[in-house]
């Protein structure tokens, strides 16, 4: 890893940049391009010749069947079933809170109404790997909130089927649809529909670059929750957080991808020692060992500054994903973080507990997004249409003002709409 010392040197070395893949310029959004042409054209002929090409996989049928679900819970151990239901409790019980704090809110003022999207379509990435975590932090909100059909693209295995654990999540989720096609070509799917595929109102969930990339273009057509990059973690520890501790967190942010960032800002150089040497140590026999150390090697960062104060500060720059406060009395500095998609507080926590079980969904904020963005939430899959219910009392006392306004902005008609009803009136 990398090790600064100094606020500058630490500011200089989290500085970020756009990546060009979504700024635009980049090869793979023209190849993007044509995919969603073709499938908008084609429709699942595209679908079953995209699979084929890139999955390597020739499909009979788009849609995951009723008896495929069912032999799911065959193929996958009890405690994993077990797993996954709890997971799927507490995220279903974190989001019915943040629902009813916000319908309770709306009750108060008849100005607006709040429902919930018809259709949406999530997404989780697969093929080589199954994330049924992905399926329950991204469903399950959509289906608290009340939303009507709830639609899941993943890619197929070798063998043309889905991941039994991703088919039990969807199905814990309340999961009404499923359909093995992954890539660019599934998001044009769920965005402009096929034979096979509905079309949605918006698209939920992580994926590849191809994946990113499709969600830009396909913006407008629907909505998306966000275009997110590879993930990310930053620490803030002083003197008295444990090195091991540290290290595993950085690890297990790292083995996701190469373009993973793992970041340590530290008040205490005797840490940053202790913590390099504790990620050499816990490097060795990890599965993902190669990916892991490369991340390291290439983004991740050990910074020793002053204080917590200019801790913080970098932080809030840098605008991480996750962001971990290994501190004496942690939750004291909870307000000073002003940019970050999840905040997780003292040692006994830990980023893994929130990317699988904790309640909030780990579809978060990425690239510096956390300057702006939210995590996926009930708020994501709801849309409000405004009220207006005028009475006499109200036009007569608004509609003069509304009328001289509507005149500086050159718009007659407007301004006569008005005066007919107060003349009416």
């Amino acid at each position: 890893m990398k090790i600064v010392t100094g606020f500058k040197q630490a500011k200089l070395a989290l500085s970020r940049q756009i990546p060009k893949e979504i700024s635009g310029g980049d090869a793979r959004e023209q190849v993007v391009r044509q995919i969603v042409s073709d499938v908008r054209n084609r429709g699942d002929a595209a679908l079953f010749d995209y699979t084929r090409k890139f999955d390597r996989v020739k499909l009979s049928s788009l849609e995951v069947t009723e008896k495929q679900l069912k032999s799911a819970y065959l193929q996958v151990e009890a405690k994993l079933v077990s797993a996954l239901r709890l997971a799927a409790e507490r995220i279903s019980s974190f989001h019915q809170k943040q629902k009813e704090a916000i319908w309770q809110g709306f009750k108060q003022d008849s100005s607006q109404l709040m429902r919930p999207l018809e259709r949406v379509g999530v997404y989780a990435p697969g093929g080589t790997a199954s994330y049924p975590s992905t399926v329950l932090m991204t469903a399950v909100p959509a289906k608290v909130v009340g939303v009507k059909e709830v639609i899941l693209a993943t890619p197929p295995q070798a063998d043309g089927t889905v991941p039994p654990p991703t088919l039990i999540a969807a199905g814990m989720a309340g999961v009404d649809r499923i359909f093995s096609v992954g890539g660019a070509q599934a998001i044009a799917a769920l965005a402009f529909g096929t034979e096979s595929i509905p079309k949605v109102d918006k698209i939920c969930g992580p994926g590849n670059i191809f994946v990113v990339l499709a969600k830009k273009l396909v913006y407008g057509a629907v909505d998306i929750d966000g275009l997110y990059g590879p993930s990310e973690v930053l620490i803030i520890a002083d003197e008295t957080a444990n090195p091991a501790y540290c290290a595993a967190d950085l690890l297990a942010q790292a083995e996701h991808d190469p373009l993973a960032s793992a970041i340590l800002i530290t008040t205490s150089k005797r840490l940053a020692g202790a913590v390099e040497q504790e990620i050499e140590k816990q490097l060795k026999g990890l599965a993902r060992q190669a990916i892991a150390a490369e991340s390291l090697q290439k983004r991740g960062v050990i910074a020793v500054v002053a204080d917590i104060n200019e801790a913080s500060e970098l932080a809030n720059l840098y605008a991480p994903e996750h962001l971990c406060l290994m501190v004496k009395e942690a939750d004291a500095y909870v307000e000073r973080i002003t940019n970050a998609g999840c905040i997780v507080i003292g040692e006994s926590a830990t980023v893994v507990l929130s990317d699988y079980i904790f309640g909030p969904s780990h579809v978060l904020p990425t690239g510096a997004t956390a300057r702006f963005g939210s995590p996926l939430n009930v708020l994501d899959f709801v849309k409000l249409t405004s009220l207006v219910n005028v009475d006499k009392a109200t036009l007569k006392k608004l509609a003069k003002a509304a009328a001289i306004i509507a005149r500086a902005e050159g718009f007659e008609a407007h301004a006569r709409a008005l005066e007919k009803r107060l003349k009416a009136g």
